[in-house]
């Protein structure tokens, strides 16, 4: 097929593309802006691949809320052991971690990109570093893209200049608005919008929330774990660790309930969520041992005597019991297993892991082409969805960018 697709953005999603591109054919340009390809990819894995998870394929598209039904589609074409076996083929092999996730054996990024690259490369993939898009699209003889006006123009700024190039599709794979230092800076959220495609605005995703901590308990406990404990926010209950920070809490456990809780707060201003700081007792078993004879002994004392309170969970005690209620066994023994914590805020978007909102799927047809941009394509986070930690998000990055790059060819063969 003597075609050219130009693919900006080198992450997994648009790495994906780029293969199945390749595969069929097709002159393939990738343009990035930073210095180096997958720079977010490599991140993530740094202290651990956890490329996807070994869950049953039904529980595992649940994790996608109310994107269920799209992202199913993606993934019954290449799903978690389908990405598993294509790690394979370059070479590297995959283990089931105790948690059911799933990691390369060497367990780092690095090797997986390296090999993947080389490939290809091999197969004739063109790439361009320090390319930075501008956000326009034109037909290739100028104004908005169309299908008869054959082919489509960009401009892209780059170390020598200002550059224009054309090709006769493109797949736009530009990430979400997290972590901007390494290429996605949410810039095309503007640009798109211009052209009118609806775009919903970008929000942190498994993210850390804010808390208005004492000058005491931060000054104290910065930086200090908190183990076995279960987050409670409506429905959701789930045990974990999470981090104590200056500015609130962020970790595995909280992420898990973010979206949840990021929503309530862009819609009430605020949320609650609920910590049982001893999950293994009872309400009843904290009441009788607390109800023991204190002694001389101090509450501090008293508290890690009894139940095992000490440390960081015995300060958020102090930080959320009301001193009225404090000298209360009763009381007490209530809030340790459901103590209130009021979460003020949202970390910002760029310290978030992934990001949620982007270009919605009603702006988009099945093969991923924007409704609005005939030849162009989208794939990865910059699309309208988002899911939990754990190799969800990586698994339909991969997924999403296969399904732009054989939706490019379908493009391709019908125009």
């Amino acid at each position: 097929m003597e075609k050219t697709v130009a693919i900006i953005g080198g992450g997994p999603a648009g790495l994906m593309a780029a293969e199945v591109l390749s595969q069929h054919g097709v002159k393939v340009d990738v343009y990035d802006s930073m210095s180096s390809l997958g720079r977010k990819f490599l991140l993530a894995g740094k202290s651990g691949l956890n490329l996807t998870h070994s869950e049953p394929f039904e529980k595992f598209v649940s994790r996608y809320g109310n994107r269920k039904s799209e992202i199913e589609k993606w993934l019954l074409d290449f799903t978690p052991d389908d990405l598993r076996e294509w790690a394979s083929g370059l070479g590297v092999e995959t283990f089931v971690g105790t948690s059911g996730r799933v990691f390369p054996n060497e367990m780092k990024a690095s090797p997986l990109l390296r090999k993947w690259l080389k490939g290809l490369d091999d197969a004739g993939v063109n790439f361009y570093l320090r390319h930075k898009w501008n956000g326009t699209i034109k037909s290739a003889q100028g104004g908005v893209p169309a299908a008869e006006d054959g082919g489509l123009s960009m401009e892209f700024e780059t170390p020598d200049g200002i550059k224009n190039i054309k090709a006769d599709a493109v797949i736009l794979a530009l990430g979400g608005g997290s972590w901007a230092r390494l290429g996605s800076d949410g810039a095309w959220v503007h640009w798109l919008s211009q052209a009118g495609v609806k775009v919903e605005a970008l929000k942190p995703s498994n993210c850390g929330f804010d808390v208005a901590w004492s000058p005491v308990f931060k000054e104290k406990f910065d930086g200090q774990p908190i183990k076995s404990v279960v987050l409670s926010f409506g429905a959701f209950r789930q045990q974990g660790e999470f981090i104590v920070t200056q500015e609130g809490v962020e970790g595995s456990l909280i992420y898990a309930a973010s979206a949840l809780m990021r929503d309530e707060i862009l819609a009430n201003g605020k949320a609650v969520m609920r910590l049982d700081l001893a999950p293994d007792k009872t309400e009843a078993q904290l009441v009788e041992r607390l109800l023991k004879s204190r002694g001389s002994r101090s509450m501090a004392s008293h508290l890690e005597k009894t139940v095992g309170m000490k440390g960081v969970k015995a300060g958020l005690l102090r930080e959320f019991v009301p001193k009225d209620e404090f000298s209360s066994m009763e009381r007490l023994a209530f809030y340790i297993k459901q103590l209130p914590v009021p979460l003020i805020a949202t970390r910002p978007l760029d310290e978030a892991i992934s990001s949620a909102g982007g270009v919605t799927f009603e702006s988009l047809d099945e093969n991923l082409m924007i409704r609005e941009l005939p030849g162009v394509f989208c794939a990865g986070e910059m699309l309208d969805w988002e899911a939990p930690t754990g190799g969800y998000l990586l698994t339909a990055c991969f997924a999403s960018g296969r399904v732009a790059g054989a939706g490019a060819v379908k493009w391709l063969e019908s125009v």
